[in-house]
């Protein structure tokens, strides 16, 4: 085949494909689709109480302050153990050196140890806390929503939604005089699920003062959630 031939050839290629796009783009072009978006809330209790615990010392030793930051949370431990309904979890533990007022020379140690109580028994945590005090210091009082609580509620906010977006569906096709619609696509997301919540400083300052242990008043309070469907229907025009 002589260049020539070739060429032709491929004009002849290039013109049929572009006598096909009007037919590709037909398949491709979508008629009466319509974005529409529905949003669902609800009022969530925070059913979690977490409660952050900490000892802190300082010595000339290193070796001597680690065995009595040790035996400060293994004490703690001991003690939060014997509450039933009660997660324990060890927190962060940081030992850093003390410098002289010409920071060149090391004349101590501090370390600092905390311990993390969670539990959905508000009065058991909270008078375990009370007792605690007499011994460690409080660095938070935080509240969440529980993980079981969190899928019940995404769960209900879940078919709200769905019910939400087809009367909105619907609605947007009578509007268009259509005799039906069917969903194209639809995508769910959640908001409001909070991080924990922490109470202010000033309680725990207040509690931290106190010669007695009493109990920590408490209120969780609610989240306010909610589930937004967004998706693209097709009316069916008659």
């Amino acid at each position: 085949m002589t260049r020539f031939t070739r060429s032709a050839a491929l004009i002849a290629l290039g013109m049929g494909t572009v006598a096909s796009l009007p037919a590709l783009a037909a398949d491709t072009l979508h008629y009466n689709q319509i974005s529409l978006r529905a949003e669902v809330s609800q009022e969530v209790a925070r059913d979690q109480m977490i409660v952050t615990l900490y000892t802190e010392a300082q010595n000339t030793d290193p070796g001597k302050l680690a065995a009595e930051i040790t035996t400060s949370m293994n004490k703690a431990l001991a003690q939060a153990r014997e509450v039933k309904g009660i997660t324990l979890r060890q927190g962060s533990r940081n030992s850093y050196p003390i410098y002289d007022n010409k920071n060149q020379k090391i004349t101590g140690w501090r370390e600092r140890a905390e311990l993390r109580m969670e539990s959905s028994d508000f009065a058991a945590l909270s008078k375990l806390t009370g007792e605690m005090l007499s011994t460690l210091k409080m660095d938070s009082m935080d509240f969440a929503i529980a993980n079981p609580t969190r899928k019940a509620s995404e769960d209900a906010l879940l078919k709200e939604a769905v019910n939400a977006f087809k009367a909105r569906a619907q609605l947007a096709t009578d509007a268009l005089g259509g005799k039906g619609y069917k969903i194209v696509n639809l995508n769910f997301n959640t908001n409001g699920y909070p991080q924990p919540y922490a109470r202010g400083g000033a309680m725990m300052m207040k509690a931290e003062a106190m010669d007695s242990a009493p109990t920590p008043q408490v209120e969780a309070g609610t989240s306010q959630v909610s589930m937004s469907a967004d998706g693209v229907i097709e009316v069916q025009l008659p």
